[in-house]
Order: structure tokens, then sequence, then C-alpha cells
């Protein structure tokens, strides 16, 4: 199994934790092929988890680049099951997916580029719309001059979102124009403005199975969150309408494979939907802690292998992420870093 996303670092990627649930499969003896981006990222060198570890070139290298780097891989390692864990990556990962299967057998459960385009921030407020879910009011804009004409439309504060990653909260249009030129150089236009819904962030990590059944759910309301937004602590609960909405989204989508809601609940009890992550978080180990397997179960998916739906999970564990420092030879480094692969 070949996984990315190995970047644990403050705003950790999905691939370790996604690593450590299908090393405690008891379906599967697996070993993992570790893709990574940058040759500090700290999954490559977690030799307990990781067994091979071969750099990618970046997504904005193109398909070509990829598929080529991708067959040279399998050349070695003859994998099985692909599992992109990365918003990046997940444009090119798709459009790839047919031709990998068909040509080289590798198997990976990932939504169609329409399922992928609809669940886009741009288009959230249709999305809302179309599958009956509150979303806060956003709007799409290109140049920093647009900025000056939002104030009756979007009262300060607002919400700055970059189209990948990354939001912040303006107070005043100098906020706004700092932050648009912050998200658009790094992950491109349109930019995001967003009113604030204000009230505690609850999320859900859940998987379909492409058919509209929703074959795990997990909500999870963060306890402590970084500069970032990122939650470093979180604790499972027990709330039907998250539960109701993760059913509505993927039944309404036919989802397939793993994806993430996150979601604001007001004192009003209003739940509304700020973002879909087309992908498993990086809190997914919870879900195995919880005892829903979501990755073995996405592996599953893949292999084309039926898979029978969770019906509980555990209600009430805490998760809590902590630095560590991973201790390196430096050969390791300078093999990765000239030979692409560890």
């Amino acid at each position: 199994m070949a996984v990315t996303g190995l970047n644990a670092i403050d705003s950790p990627g999905p691939g370790v934790p996604v690593i450590r649930a299908l090393k405690e499969s008891a379906s599967f003896d697996t070993r993992i092929i570790g893709l990574s981006y940058d040759t500090l990222e700290p999954g490559i060198y977690m030799h307990e988890l990781v067994d091979k570890v071969y750099q990618l070139p970046l997504p904005s290298a193109g398909r070509a680049v990829l598929e080529s780097r991708l067959r040279y891989i399998h050349a070695k390692e003859n994998i099985d099951v692909l599992i992109p864990t990365l918003d990046a990556e997940l444009f090119n990962f798709i459009h790839l997916s047919g031709s990998l299967k068909e040509e080289l057998g590798i198997n990976a459960c990932l939504p169609s580029p329409q399922q992928l385009e609809d669940r886009d921030k741009v288009n959230l407020a249709a999305f809302g719309r179309k599958h009956n879910v509150k979303v806060p009011e956003s709007k799409a804009i290109f140049k920093v001059s647009d900025i000056s004409g939002l104030s009756s439309e979007f009262p300060y504060p607002f919400m700055v979102k970059g189209k990948l990653y990354e939001a912040y909260v303006a107070y005043n249009p100098e906020h706004a124009a700092v932050y648009f030129n912050k998200v658009s150089a790094k992950w491109g236009l349109p930019v995001i403005i967003q009113k604030i819904v204000h009230g505690s962030e609850v999320n859900v990590c859940a998987i379909g199975d492409g058919k509209g059944n929703t074959i795990g759910a997990v909500p999870m309301s963060k306890q402590y969150v970084t500069d970032k937004g990122k939650a470093w602590a979180g604790i499972s609960l027990d709330d039907p309408h998250l539960l109701d909405m993760a059913d509505r989204i993927i039944k309404g989508t036919r989802w397939p494979g793993g994806l993430e809601l996150e979601i604001i609940k007001t004192a009003d009890n209003d739940y509304y939907l700020i973002e879909i992550n087309p992908r498993f978080p990086a809190w997914v180990y919870l879900t195995v802690a919880c005892g829903q397997n979501q990755p073995e179960a996405l592996v599953k998916l893949a292999l084309g292998k039926s898979v029978k739906p969770f019906r509980k999970y555990d209600v009430g564990k805490l998760f809590i992420r902590y630095s560590y420092d991973l201790i390196v030879d430096l050969k390791e480094f300078e093999i990765i870093s000239t030979m692409g692969e560890l």
C-alpha cells in the first residue's frame, strides 16, 4: 500500500495516522510504501511504520511527470492500493486513477472529478442548497481590488480562505488585502470570502461506499486548536444531528472513500457546514480508537470487497497530539535527498 501525506508537523498530514490504522488491521499484512514531497517529512524516518519511501514530484509538475514516477515505483514495489491523502494532489491522482488500475493494477477509492468540484469551497453555497445543508454566505474573488466592495455584503470581521488550505480572520480592509495576497500567492485564485458563524467547531470523519451508503462516521469536538485552526486535541461526540448530516451528504453525493465535514454548531443548535475535505483528516486515528478502522475499510473498498457498515463507535474518546524529537542519521537524510528513495 502506498500512502502520501507524511508531513507530521504543526499542520499534520493524514498519512501517518492512516498508516498507523493500516498497520493495526486484522484483515491483511501490509507493506507500506511512503510517498513524500519534502525530505524533512517526519514520516519518512518512522521505520516502524514505513517500509520504503519514494519522493514524488510536486503536484504543480503535472500529471505526466507524476505518472512516470508512479510507474517507476510500481515496477519496483508492485503497489496494490494507492491512498492519496492531501487536497493539493488529488486532482492529478483522480485523473490518473483509471489508467493506473487498467494498465498497472493499482487500486484506489477516489471521488470523480465532478464530485471533487461540487464540494469545492467556491461551490459550497450551491452544494448546501442542493443537499439541504446550511452553509455560511461566501463569495469568490479574483483580485485584491474586489475587497473594497465587500463591506455591505460581508461586514467585518470575515474569513479569508485559500482555495485548498489556510483561513484567516480579517478585521478591516487592510487585513483582508494582506491575507488575500498571502493565500493567493500560495494556493492560487480564487480566494474565498466567507461570513463568520459564531459557535463551537465540530467535525465528522466519515467514509462512503460510492453507492450512497455510509460505511462509518465519527463526530469530534475540537478541545485545543493551533494558531492555524488545526485540532490538537478532540473528543468523540454523541450527536445524531452530525451523523444525519454525514448520511445525507454521502447519500446525496454517492461519495466514495474518506471525507471530513467541518461544521459550526451555534448556541441555537443550528449546524453550518463550512468545509468538506475530500479525504481523511489528520485526526482519522481517533476513528480507530473509537472502534471504526476507516482506513482499513477504505482499502477493502479499493479492492472491490464488500464492507459492512460500522453500527456504533465509542463516545468520549479523547485524542491529544504531542511533539516528539525524532532522531535521524544524517546519512538517511542524504540518501533521500540525493536518490529520491530510502
